[in-house]
């Protein structure tokens, strides 16, 4: 999406207006960005090393994370706190008031690519082949999921008490599970209290690029550099569905009113019905790749991510239905990393 661009096409010549507004003071391109949930605070983890907190009403920058030893993947936001990862093998934990490192959490042996929390744990996925469970309070790991053969791009997280009452996983009742995607073209379920694999989903015939759990349906959607999106059964691991239409590898997934929604490397968004698998609209608009989309508060207010080519400064475009980022230093190191599968 270019400076001048306005919002993504509906697959006609119509374009949805959005209000934009320049946020800038990184010295690199922008890896990845969070926004609060209350909507008042956004994270942006940039390629200079850093990150920054802005207020998203005045667009003031309001603390700036410094400490890490390289560039910062991945970020998240989570009440007063905001976690970060980097190519320097670390994840930190950080005071949104004042700025200050609260934690290094020190173990991976390679970049660290994503942050989740749920459950009061803090979970990281390397390029060292593993993913990781943390204390949030005392920066101590608790658990290691090791047994993909390539590096961990994706996590997701449910608590079995989440799901339909008669459900049952690997003959257990309860727990909390982690759910990782690798580039070995495989996703791998896990026990988090003993780091236990229980499931192995293959079918993927590339890297495992992004995921989203629908928990209520019982179903985990996986996009891959295979061009297609497969939905997966929770409680069996059983392959369901596979979506095939796009011409490019699967970035990024949003669930949304029995919608699925995927963008692409063939710079397009694609629409799915799940129930059926069929594609009712594809979004044409993007001139780059589509990496991220996001839904906000409904309909009304969604938030996306341009990256000029200066990579000095971004976009934030609001009221539009459907919001994606062009970030091509998340694919450059991600083709990177593909080169020795």
């Amino acid at each position: 999406m270019s400076p001048g661009a306005k919002g993504m096409g509906s697959g006609t010549s119509r374009r949805t207006r959005c209000l934009r507004s320049v946020y800038s003071g990184h010295r690199g391109g922008i890896n990845w960005l969070c926004l609060s949930p209350d909507g008042d605070h956004l994270l942006t983890c940039s390629e200079d090393g850093t990150a920054r907190l802005w207020k998203t009403k005045g667009l003031q920058c309001c603390a700036l994370l410094q400490g890490h030893d390289s560039y910062v993947t991945h970020g998240h936001l989570e009440n007063d706190v905001a976690y970060t990862c980097s190519a320097d093998h670390t994840v930190r934990k950080w005071d949104m008031a004042t700025g200050g490192c609260m934690h290094v959490f020190r173990g991976h042996t390679s970049i660290v690519n994503r942050v989740l929390v749920a459950s009061g744990c803090l979970f990281s996925g390397s390029y060292d082949r593993t993913a990781r469970c943390w204390s949030p309070d005392s920066g101590r790991q608790l658990q290691e999921f090791r047994g993909h053969r390539n590096g961990v791009l994706a996590l997701a997280h449910f608590s079995a008490q989440d799901l339909v009452p008669d459900y049952a996983l690997s003959g257990r009742e309860g727990g909390d599970f982690l759910v990782t995607g690798s580039t070995d073209c495989t996703v791998k379920l896990w026990l988090v209290p003993d780091g236990r694999c229980c499931h192995t989903l293959r079918g993927h015939q590339g890297a495992i690029l992004c995921m989203l759990l629908d928990v209520p349906g019982r179903t985990l959607f996986t996009g891959s550099r295979d061009h297609t999106v497969r939905c997966w059964d929770l409680a069996t691991g059983e392959q369901t569905r596979v979506l095939q239409d796009h011409q490019g590898s699967i970035i990024c997934l949003e669930f949304v009113n029995r919608h699925l929604y995927s963008g692409s490397t063939d710079r397009t968004v694609k629409c799915w019905m799940v129930a059926s698998g069929e594609c009712v609209r594809t979004y044409k608009s993007h001139r780059h790749t589509v990496s991220t989309l996001q839904f906000h508060e409904g309909v009304c207010e969604f938030l996306g991510v341009s990256q000029y080519q200066e990579r000095k400064s971004y976009c934030v475009y609001r009221k539009c239905r459907l919001v994606c980022e062009s970030l091509r230093h998340h694919i450059w190191h991600l083709e990177k990393s593909l080169q020795g599968t």
